[in-house]
């Protein structure tokens, strides 16, 4: 399972805003930490030609529907 979720970072430990389903309790995961800055610059560097304005848009827009996406409806 490949899962992007957000994520607080307290007193050195990173926690999770939200529940993280599928994973057991002492799980182990590989995390790959990218701010909300680099994750902006990066999407403005694919993006090209469009403003900043627009690509801060366009990321709202993907962070909302991105909530909406069932991964049940994935599953074989």
């Amino acid at each position: 399972m490949t899962k992007t979720i957000k994520a607080i970072y307290e007193h050195g430990v990173l926690r999770p805003l939200d529940p993280l389903e599928g994973i057991e309790e002492s799980g182990q995961v590989d995390v790959k930490v990218l701010t909300d800055e680099e994750r902006q610059q990066a999407f403005r560097r694919l993006a090209g030609s469009i403003s900043s304005e627009d690509a801060d848009e366009m990321m709202r827009i993907i962070d909302e529907e991105f909530e909406r996406v069932n991964p049940d409806e994935w599953s074989d």
